[in-house]
């Protein structure tokens, strides 16, 4: 990933002010592995201290809270089951307590439970929906505030191509909560934009994680680009959204997929 930009190896406040912005740090859900680390890792290059969430895989989390803080910024692991109504709380008293207020919210966090729709029963719907769009709804929620306050925030959704363009058979109740968060996005965009606050969408395609293992047999092959993406590809896409280059592109989701849904 590269060594730390100069400005994070200071406090959340230095780092703030040399980028002239606001004090504060970045949330992302889900950032113990996979994307959510890539992200975690490129925010933390951007200056931001990080919480890095995690339910239940504390050594990898703590792994990417020392890939960040070796390479000179600020990191902490925040265990939190995000499905849980209470878990927002949580998360974000905990930051605000070490890192200041949560100015990036990346909803990384998701899971899969597949399936033909007559073999998904309603703990399998529930799961998925509670995890992948109920818990971003609480989150984005508790941020809001802060963020119009500070009248600066970033919140990024990681969707999927399969909840926008591109059904894949067996995952009704994955791709019903990636389309679900796509709609939440561009609603909740055109409440806060005033605020300069941005809510944006990043929908991946094929990406090498473990998370995507066994979906690429006879998949790739469509991928007009021949290969399936990184991590670090959808991180840089992240990394756009949350900066200040990005401060007038809100209620968009964008595409990361080598071209399968062009």
């Amino acid at each position: 990933m590269g060594g730390m930009r100069p400005e994070a190896s200071g406090s959340a406040g230095r780092a703030g002010s040399a980028n002239g912005r606001p004090e504060g740090c970045a949330l992302v859900t889900g950032g113990s592995r996979g994307i959510g680390a890539a992200i975690a890792k490129m925010l933390a290059r951007d200056g931001w201290p990080v919480g890095v969430n995690y339910r239940s895989d504390s050594d990898s989390a703590e792994a990417v809270v020392k890939a960040i803080t070796d390479a000179g910024g600020r990191a902490v692991a925040v265990q939190a089951d995000i499905s849980d109504p209470d878990a927002a709380d949580t998360l974000f008293k905990r930051l605000e307590d070490e890192l200041g207020p949560v100015l990036v919210l990346v909803n990384n966090a998701g899971v899969r439970a597949d399936g033909l729709s007559p073999q998904i029963d309603n703990d399998d719907w529930d799961r998925v929906i509670d995890t992948n769009l109920s818990a971003a709804f609480r989150l984005t929620r508790r941020a809001l505030r802060p963020m119009i306050r500070n009248r600066f925030g970033r919140v990024v959704n990681i969707a999927s191509i399969v909840g926008i363009e591109k059904a894949n058979p067996g995952q009704a109740n994955y791709a019903a909560s990636k389309a679900g968060l796509v709609a939440m996005t561009k609603t909740v965009a055109t409440e806060v934009a005033r605020r300069n606050v941005t809510v944006n969408a990043v929908a991946p395609g094929l990406i090498e994680t473990d998370m995507t293992e066994g979906l690429g047999d006879g998949l790739l092959e469509l991928v007009p680009a021949r290969r399936a993406g990184t991590p670090d590809e959808v991180a840089a896409c992240v990394r756009f959204l949350t900066s200040s280059d990005a401060a007038y592109v809100t209620g968009v989701c964008l595409t990361v997929d080598g071209g399968l849904t062009a």
